[in-house]
């Protein structure tokens, strides 16, 4: 396994969703190189156990190590010289989808906060929610999807960089994991009209 402080905050993560009881959506992790600007880019999707497929409420989540943040990795590791802290950006994608009418978005966003709990110094904001329409193909029938984004930037602590057996990646992601677990158990009790899910 590649030693980088970038695959140990996945790794991290993936404990605390697993700790959470939450299911990993099948063929729905990823982790890309841009060639040409050089980010690496991991992605990967938990819902609910027992929810059927597609899942009733999903969370999408991102984390991109830029180049930037690798070149002050790579400068604190060769040369010892830490000017700037190394930093993933983070983003966490709510969705609701599977629903058989358009759902008010003020009854989704009633239920979950501004911001994150702190991840690390500085929380995650939320953006406005999306609403998607998708039609069958004779267009008679839809189906909708509501998505709350939140993002953010988490600053890497000197302590993460310097040993690989801090606890501080594990403690700050089995937070976050705990939350997104919370907030998606918060959106699928809400009282909506769900299709039912794909047969086996």
């Amino acid at each position: 396994m590649l030693d980088h402080v970038f695959t140990d905050a996945i790794s991290a993560l993936r404990e605390a969703f697993q700790d959470a009881l939450l299911d990993r959506q099948a063929f729905e992790e990823h982790f890309q190189v841009d060639v040409l600007l050089g980010d690496v880019t991991w992605e990967t999707s938990y819902g609910l156990p027992g929810e059927g497929l597609p899942p009733r409420v999903v969370a999408h989540i991102t984390f991109e190590w830029p180049t930037w943040s690798q070149t002050a990795y790579r400068r604190w590791y060769v040369e010892d010289v830490l000017e700037e802290l190394p930093s993933i950006i983070v983003e966490i994608v709510l969705r609701v989808q599977r629903l058989g009418a358009a759902p008010d978005p003020r009854q989704v966003l009633a239920v979950l906060p501004d911001q994150s709990p702190p991840l690390g110094a500085e929380a995650l904001t939320r953006s406005v929610p999306t609403l998607e329409t998708e039609y069958g193909l004779d267009l008679d029938e839809a189906s909708y999807a509501i998505e709350v984004t939140y993002e953010g930037l988490y600053e890497l602590a000197e302590e993460t960089l310097a040993d690989g057996s801090s606890s501080l990646l594990d403690e700050h992601f089995a937070a976050l994991g705990g939350w997104i677990s919370s907030m998606l158990i918060r959106l699928g009790d809400l009282k909506l009209e769900y299709l039912p899910p794909d047969p086996e």
